[in-house]
């Protein structure tokens, strides 16, 4: 096993390129041709998606449930200490692989040995960055047209040479004239294009962008406000409160090139709790509907012009707002759907040939996957919430789930041979109390939140049945569907995403740093192995000269691990929140 230390790797390398390793494997040029038909390159993943079906799947079978036994590490590379751990995906190209850390260095490593061949560490303004709620941290890369390019907590884009590391741009896309916002997600190329979007929806600000950047120049293409980007999204916010709304587009969404349309999930509007109560529509701090905020946007990828919507939380009165990146492209029978999950535990089936003309998706289906909910009665198939448990003024409690959602950021996977959509949710709820703040200034970037609260095990499930403690499923479903095909419960609720192979596995980073490979077929554990800490962040599969390679990163201290500790005590209570590792296993 070779071990890669960041000591190590400054006194081999510079701090920005050291072309003395001509010999190791260096990335081809990223074509966008590439990047369209990626599905088909299961030897790479070269998105954070790995390709725009977002399956989060490989078909490489090398490691498989026969011999996933044997798995061993190979290699780990030990960055600078990194502030709330490692949350981003790593990409592997020809035999390189890249990742960051939260503070906003790149990494490239031989794919294969795990020995540094750049690294690029971006001058961040701490204090503008950590104006942003739960920061700083970053989740990940683009990778086109020669370059790498990563979105900054400073509201930056940067583009570096693929090969050398070098700055190609560095360009601040984002000023703070609207608020304090930056960039969290890892972009995404489209065409010609970088697309990525903003983070901000507990601040008092507008519009929650999303911006489209020409990938050569570093200029904006287009911007679409998630806040008051329309005259329909102005009026569905009394009193002008669009502009103090939040909203944005905080992790990665993907493209679907059937409709040449960019698929975004959108955050939570400001102030995100609602003192009024059941009277949102016609009072409180943003009556009406509060469009676009917790809602998928369907935008045409050339001009960046609203192709169609659907708001999943109309007047998102508990945080569960849909920016969780994934879509999940599945061709069923003659219909494209696109399935995109929520944060209160709903995954929505849309009809994904329903765009044009800025009206609403069709739904095809939505059904829940969270076991512990009241703040709903449920889901209508068309995608409705049903008996709204609204929170007024004052305290209340076992509100469930809590703030952190049922489904948060991080993705499934989808196994297309098994028709299984893999998929985590966390169980606990909290004590909130809701309180009237004071409106800030317009545009003013201060926090705009309206409430606190105490994080605590549910009681019960949504069917009754007691519970005596927080904890997680990983359940494996028909994804068009929602019918059950198995189910594992996890003690602590799984935070890290998933990957589905073609060796018949699904992948598991653990909270408590054990690393599991699961029978894709039944849930059966085949191999665990300790990483020494806990992770969530992104696991991905690649090969490099014929052998199959898993990469895996750790490191522990998001906004939603910070409950573990008071949840769960050991080993939370003592688990560093201050660095990260990337592991790399094969056989």
């Amino acid at each position: 096993m070779t071990r890669w230390t960041t000591t190590a790797a400054v006194k081999a390398i510079s701090a920005v390129a050291f072309l003395g390793f001509a010999s190791q494997a260096m990335a081809a040029d990223v074509t966008w041709d590439r990047l369209l038909n990626a599905q088909n390159d299961d030897a790479n993943w070269m998105m954070y998606h790995k390709d725009f079906s977002g399956h989060h799947h490989s078909g490489l079978k090398q490691i498989n449930t026969k011999n996933v036994k044997d798995l061993k590490l190979a290699w780990q590379h030990n960055p600078a200490a990194t502030k709330r751990g490692i949350q981003g995906f790593p990409l592997a190209v020809d035999g390189m692989v890249y990742y960051t850390t939260t503070s906003g260095t790149i990494w490239a490593l031989n794919g294969a040995t795990g020995q540094p061949v750049w690294h690029h560490a971006a001058k961040i303004d701490v204090e503008r960055a950590e104006g942003t709620f739960y920061n700083p941290y970053n989740r990940g890369l683009a990778i086109g047209h020669g370059n790498v390019y990563m979105g900054t907590t400073d509201g930056r884009l940067i583009a570096l040479n693929a090969k050398s590391g070098e700055v190609v741009w560095d360009n601040e896309i984002m000023t703070v004239a609207k608020g304090n916002k930056g960039f969290t997600g890892a972009p995404v190329i489209v065409k010609d294009m970088v697309i990525l979007g903003a983070n901000g929806g507990e601040l008092a600000g507008c519009c929650g962008p999303i911006y489209a950047v020409d990938a050569k120049s570093g200029s904006v293409t287009w911007q679409f406000d998630t806040i008051g980007g329309d005259q329909r999204s102005r009026d569905s916010w009394g009193n002008d409160s669009w502009k103090i709304g939040g909203g944005g587009g905080w992790m990665t969404g993907s493209y679907d090139p059937a409709t040449n349309t960019v698929w975004w999930g959108t955050a939570n509007p400001a102030p995100d709790y609602d003192y009024i109560g059941g009277d949102w529509m016609n009072n409180g701090p943003r009556p009406g509907l509060n469009l676009y905020s917790s809602s998928v946007v369907v935008l045409d990828a050339d001009s960046g012009e609203l192709s169609a919507y659907f708001q999943e939380m109309p007047h998102d009165a508990w945080d569960f707002d849909s920016a969780v990146g994934e879509f999940l492209m599945i061709e069923k029978d003659g219909k494209r759907n696109m399935v995109h999950p929520n944060k209160g535990g709903i995954i929505f089936v849309y009809d994904a040939d329903s765009v044009g003309g800025g009206n609403e998706l069709a739904v095809n289906n939505a059904y829940m996957i969270g076991e512990t909910y009241n703040y709903i009665k449920g889901v209508t198939k068309e995608g409705r919430l049903v008996g709204r448990r609204e929170l007024p003024e004052g305290k209340h409690a076992d509100v469930c789930p809590a703030i952190d959602g049922a489904i948060s950021w991080n993705t499934g996977a989808y196994n297309p041979k098994r028709n299984t959509y893999f998929k985590l949710t966390q169980e606990f709820c909290f004590d909130i109390e809701v309180v009237n703040p004071e409106r800030p200034d317009d545009f003013s970037g201060q926090a705009y939140f309206g409430a606190s609260w105490t994080s605590k095990a549910p009681k019960q499930k949504a069917d009754g049945t007691p519970v005596d403690a927080a904890y997680g499923t990983l359940q494996a479903r028909d994804p068009l569907t929602g019918k059950l095909k198995w189910r594992v419960e996890y003690k602590y609720p799984v935070l890290a995403s998933l990957l589905s192979t073609g060796g018949d596995l699904v992948f598991v980073p653990g909270a408590d740093g054990m690393f599991d490979a699961r029978d894709a077929k039944s849930g059966k554990l085949l191999w665990q192995s300790n990483m020494g800490t806990g992770a969530h962040g992104g696991v991905i599969t690649y090969m490099v000269d014929g052998k199959q390679y898993v990469a895996v990163v750790t490191g522990w201290g998001s906004h939603v691990a910070g409950n573990y500790p008071g949840l769960f005590g050991a080993p939370f209570d003592t688990m560093s929140t201050d660095t990260g590792t990337l592991m790399v296993y094969s056989l």
